[in-house]
């Protein structure tokens, strides 16, 4: 299994992709940190990519290093959690999100990791390569 934690701290912002009914949406995201399988992000609960994922809870999250080599994305489903610490930790790994929020204890405020199902990679050397979780 390649070591896809340490790709997405490298290479933190990406492409999120989520379905809107039978439509995909994406946008760019910045990934938090890792534990595990459990990738983590955030959002708030006026957004819609939230209440997309209310509804369809799959999701792609996909990044790359600058040359391309390699490309990444995991794949599972998003589930939110309400865990204080956690959300204190989504702080201190993104500071910007004092400006926007204030606080963790902002209501607003969620956090959520992809329960990462699937890795896929492309590299230039060995094509794409898909890992089952």
């Amino acid at each position: 299994m390649i070591d896809f934690a340490a790709i997405l701290k490298a290479n933190p912002s990406g492409v999120f992709a989520s379905s809107d009914g039978n439509k995909v949406k994406t946008r760019v995201f910045g990934h938090l940190f890792t534990e595990g399988n459990k990738v983590y992000f955030s959002t708030n609960n006026e957004k819609a990519v939230y209440k997309q994922m209310q509804a369809n809870n799959y999701v792609s999250f996909c990044t790359y290093t600058q040359d391309f080599n390699p490309v990444l994305s995991v794949n599972g489903k998003a589930v939110f959690v309400e865990d204080m610490a956690l959300k204190q930790r989504a702080f201190e790994a993104s500071p910007a999100l004092k400006s926007i929020y204030n606080s963790p204890e902002n209501p607003i405020f969620k956090i959520f990791y992809i329960d990462v199902e699937e890795v896929v990679t492309f590299t230039f050397a060995e094509g794409t390569k898909t890992y089952k979780v």
